[in-house]
């Protein structure tokens, strides 16, 4: 097992809730960046700021090069979890636990930059994940990968225990993607409606029968899930509108499958509509591919983890259906997303983006281990 300072992991935790007590939400995480900023501030670290916010710090000077990505970025979310240090901005707190990634980033680069490296390690401080689109494909875009082998990346899990971490190879998880759908017609009369195109019926028809054959139309194994959030027409009762405008999310784990959805869709929409009557125009936004963690770096971070953590810290974990712009790298350089346990094994478990999401603290101590440990091999493997 590593020999980790007790004040890297005290400053560690301090840091964690200096980031939750001054939360900010995407692409505005300017203090955030200063705060990361101000403790990398340490022999054997070289950071490089962005333009916008968040930063680079790479450890090491020859050799090899891994990555570990961290995001700092907070959500609209009003926190009622009662803490000491809950969040002083109202409306904004750290639901998802990127106040954790960061204080463990920061600890891991801390930690290696006091070792002879095998190689070098590229600490990425991402802003934006929860936003749309997010801030990792302006860092990919940024060249921030050039000579990057392979990279890594946490989160935390709130159903897992502490001491615990989630593996899964292949889809862990899904594509997000948003869509529109407009449908029209000449509008008229709600006693009449055989001599209009009756567009809430068109609607409805759009609401039940497009994610069943969408669904349908896709191989029965591999998840899915297309749903309408919002839905907006009419504006009397006795009128029927000209316009309706719906609009949803569309994901699914299969990247080929994601590659197809677009002309899937607009073939769907138009057979569904054409019996009504109504004129429906598709808008499709493409968003986040589907996270795809490449097996060998996980087996290599698997290793590792078991060596650091101890035998069966390492457990099986499921896909999510919620989206990670870390896919955006691995769309460039294998890698792997991987689940950090964060319960304590006794309170009640709270839910990613709940106004009431808490950690165990001790979880940053198992994640500077396991991240330090995983890096490490990494480094070490032809």
């Amino acid at each position: 097992m590593f020999e980790l300072k007790t004040d890297l992991i005290e400053a560690a935790t301090e840091l964690r809730r200096a980031i939750h007590h001054n939360p900010e939400l995407g692409y505005q995480e300017t203090d955030t960046t200063d705060t990361v900023a101000t403790a990398l501030d340490v022999p054997g670290i070289t950071v490089t700021r962005r333009t916008g916010t968040g930063l680079i710090a790479d450890v090491g000077s020859t050799g090899k090069r891994v990555a570990f990505r961290a995001d700092l970025d907070a959500l609209p979310i009003h926190e009622l979890a009662d803490l000491a240090f809950a969040s002083k901005t109202a409306g904004v707190m750290h639901a998802c636990g990127h106040d954790a990634h960061t204080a463990i980033g920061v600890t891991i680069a801390k930690h290696l930059a006091g070792m002879e490296l095998p190689g070098r390690v590229r600490f990425i401080f991402q802003p934006a994940e929860e936003s749309f689109p997010g801030g990792a494909q302006l860092l990919v875009d940024e060249d921030v990968l050039d000579d990057v082998s392979a990279i890594l990346a946490f989160h935390v899990d709130p159903s897992l225990e502490v001491g615990k971490v989630g593996l899964k190879a292949g889809a862990i998880t899904s594509s997000s993607d948003r869509f529109e759908i407009m449908l029209s017609g000449p509008g008229g009369h709600t006693a009449r409606p055989h001599e209009t195109v009756d567009l809430l019926h068109a609607a409805g028809r759009m609401l039940t029968d497009l994610p069943a054959q969408f669904a349908r139309s896709i191989d029965a194994r591999i998840p899915v899930a297309m749903v309408f959030g919002q839905i907006v027409g009419g504006s009397a009762d006795n009128v029927i509108p000209t316009e309706v405008r719906m609009s949803g999310t569309c994901r699914v784990l299969d990247e080929p499958t994601w590659q197809s959805i677009p002309e899937r869709l607009e073939r769907l929409v138009h057979a569904i509509v054409s019996p009504t009557g109504a004129i429906a125009k598709l808008t499709y936004s493409r968003g986040i591919a589907p996270v795809v963690n490449d097996p060998a770096t996980l087996a290599i971070a698997a290793s590792a983890i078991e060596g650091e953590l101890g035998a069966g810290s390492t457990v099986g974990t499921d896909a999510s259906m919620g989206a990670e712009d870390f896919s955006c790298y691995l769309q460039k350089i294998p890698g792997a997303l991987i689940r950090l346990g964060a319960w304590d094994g006794v309170s009640a478990k709270t839910a990613l983006h709940s106004a009431f999401f808490t950690i165990d603290e001790r979880a940053i101590e198992s994640g500077v281990r396991a991240g330090a440990a995983s890096l490490l091999a990494l480094l070490s493997t032809e």
